[in-house]
């Protein structure tokens, strides 16, 4: 086995501060998302009730549908009385009236800027009838995404002891939507939205997030709040490419929730640095035998982000493992050839797989016994 060390890393670096930090959260869980890192984790698999945070589901069923081409953002929905009734029970609301027609898009800005429960039933009933049917498809895509504490009983997220969540979950369930639905997310970072309601003037109302006021770049998620569970919040920053997401829950106050995010996520930026390795690195070559070409450039199937502490860079170290120091056989591109081990002070803590970037060929024959001849007078 042949090992080769290399030290060439690409850093994406950050503020440089670093602080203590604790949290009043009952549940918190923050990630990175590239590199999949948990930077902090407190009762992370505890059950919630996710609140508002609901509506998270409620608009990746509707955007999944969008995305199949089964939905249409113009496509109108009429308003049920029952709809109506979440406004008048004095409800987070965009005031829609019975009878209503109101366009997908039109519901889905109001459900995500101003967490609308009317808008809620109205878009539930319009995809799939009831809002019980509706339902049931959040619950299987809460399977598909593999949110297995997670069950549902509701669109908009009134309490039920059956409408449950975990930290750790809606984290995952965040990260489902923002990768999933890219385009469709920009939804979530709408400050206000002004409505032309039925029976009464326009009326605008401005997006409950805190996160999108702060010059943090923050682009989304949402708040929640039950007698029951307290304060919530789900919230993610990006800069460049690096994201983070944080939720936090349990908290006593907006206020509070929303100083406990940004220090979550203020302590995940400046307390760590995310690391790339790009999967196909003009370091990643073995040399061939009696083949051509006379060098084949090794990739990776995907760059490989990496979280670690800040300034600690020179904790990492990185080789190549071959079987043999050249390549002798033949092989296709797409072929596995050697291994990447990462190690972070001397531990190995990443072990990725290498492959051929293109085919090889013999050499002819007469190269291939000059070569023979050098090697046995030579060595």
């Amino acid at each position: 086995m042949i090992k080769s060390a290399l030290f060439f890393i690409s850093i994406i670096f950050y503020a440089n501060l670093v602080f203590a930090f604790e949290t009043s959260a009952k549940q918190a869980y923050v990630v990175d998302v590239l590199s999949g890192k948990v930077l902090l984790a407190k009762n992370e698999n505890e059950k919630i009730s996710p609140a508002s945070i609901t509506k998270i589901m409620t608009t990746i069923v509707a955007f999944d549908l969008i995305k199949k081409g089964e939905l249409r953002l113009e496509e109108k929905f009429k308003i049920s009385k029952k709809a109506w009734r979440m406004s008048s029970k004095g409800y987070s609301s965009m005031f829609i009236m019975p009878g209503d027609k109101v366009s997908v898009e039109d519901l889905l800005k109001k459900i995500i800027i101003v967490s609308g429960n009317d808008a809620c039933v109205a878009l539930a009933q319009g995809i799939a009838g009831t809002e019980e049917e509706f339902v049931n498809m959040m619950n299987s895509m809460a399977k598909k995404i593999g949110l297995y504490e997670t069950k549902f009983s509701n669109s908009s997220g009134l309490y039920d002891e059956n409408n449950y969540s975990t930290a750790k979950d809606i984290v995952n369930m965040s990260i489902y939507l923002i990768n999933n639905f890219p385009k469709l997310y920009e939804y979530y970072k709408i400050k206000k939205f002004t409505w032309d309601r039925t029976g009464g003037a326009p009326i605008t109302q401005g997006n409950r997030n805190p996160i999108l006021y702060k010059d943090m770049g923050g682009d989304g998620l949402k708040t929640g709040h039950l007698q029951d569970s307290g304060y919530s919040l789900a919230a993610t920053t990006k800069k460049n490419t690096r994201r983070l997401i944080s939720v936090v829950s349990g908290l006593n106050s907006k206020r509070e929730r929303s100083i406990e995010t940004i220090r979550l996520l203020s302590y995940a930026k400046n307390r760590y640095d995310l690391l790339k390795i790009n999967k196909k690195d003009n370091n990643f070559i073995i040399k061939t035998w009696n083949l051509k070409p006379k060098k084949v450039q090794l990739v990776l199937s995907n760059d490989i982000y990496l979280t670690i502490p800040k300034r600690q860079k020179s904790k990492i170290k990185i080789e190549i493992e071959h079987d043999d120091v050249l390549l002798k056989n033949v092989v296709k591109k797409g072929q596995p050839i050697s291994k990447l081990n990462i190690y972070y002070d001397n531990k190995l803590i990443k072990s990725e797989v290498l492959y051929s970037s293109i085919q090889t060929t013999k050499e002819n024959f007469f190269i291939r016994f000059i070569n023979s001849i050098s090697y046995f007078i030579w060595g």
